[in-house]
């Protein structure tokens, strides 16, 4: 496996705060009237400020710092000029290269909170349920993320905290390896294939990219349209995504792309 140094990984934990701070910004900018654009535009500069490339334009053929998922596009939603409505839920997935090495990261959120949420058949209320359980998968993805352990912990995580909230899996995207490429052995799924002791050992000084990529339908996705790169689920169905870059440390995992306090 493809394991850092540790100045390998003190740049990377640099550029991965750096990295979370610019998301932070991103999603507090998001609000109903915004264009998908403008969030483009803004991280576009940030990434510049900080002193990093933007990591998703280093990728063959596309040429944007972000990927903006709107309701039922689960990946590489293009920046367009649709303006954020109430009640959209928008996930905001950005990544950059600092001093030679990538991170990556995602969020979701809903764009306008529920103002009085009422129990029981309530669209925000289930919305707001909806991205508690990624919240939770990732967490609790994290936390399998130790020396000794497999990747196999990690998934069967996932797979369990979702699947069990009654939503699905994507089961067609993974997450992945991370540092001097975007994408990097080993993949990491979101469900578990085959047994844990046959997938990849967690070694110290991996670094990767857990991500949950879920939906509240059945997960299949296709093209959302023809411009090559937007996946969307086959039913139309709500979905999110949440990430971060984690280094695997002797004292346990590290996130890297955690926001600067």
């Amino acid at each position: 496996m493809n394991t850092k140094t540790q100045a390998e990984i003190a740049s990377m934990r640099e550029g991965g705060k750096r990295l979370g701070t610019i998301l932070q910004k991103l999603l507090d900018a998001a609000h109903v009237g915004v264009s998908l654009n403008t969030l483009e535009e803004m991280a576009d500069d940030l990434i510049t400020k900080a002193g990093g490339t933007a990591s998703f334009k280093t990728v063959k053929g596309y040429r944007w710092a972000t990927c903006l998922c709107v309701n039922e596009v689960v990946v590489h939603g293009i920046p367009t000029d649709y303006m954020l409505q109430d009640g959209d839920i928008l996930t905001i997935d950005v990544g950059m290269l600092y001093k030679g090495f990538h991170t990556d990261t995602a969020w979701t959120k809903i764009i306008t909170l529920p103002r009085h949420p009422r129990e029981g058949g309530d669209p925000a209320l289930e919305k707001m349920n909806f991205l508690r359980v990624g919240e939770k998968a990732l967490w609790k993805a994290i936390d399998q993320a130790r020396v000794g352990n497999r990747i196999g912990h990690i998934s069967r995580t996932i797979q369990t905290i979702v699947e069990g909230a009654g939503y699905n899996i994507v089961k067609t995207l993974v997450g992945h390896g991370i540092g001097r490429e975007l994408h990097d052995p080993p993949q990491i799924p979101g469900f578990l294939k085959g047994s844990i002791e046959d997938s990849p050992l967690l070694e110290e000084g991996m670094t990767i990219a857990i991500e949950i990529i879920y939906a509240m339908g059945s997960g299949v996705i296709v093209y959302g349209n023809s411009d090559g790169w937007t996946l969307a689920t086959q039913d139309r169905s709500l979905s999110a995504v949440f990430e971060h870059s984690v280094v695997i440390a002797r004292e346990g995992p590290v996130i890297l792309t955690k926001a600067d306090a």
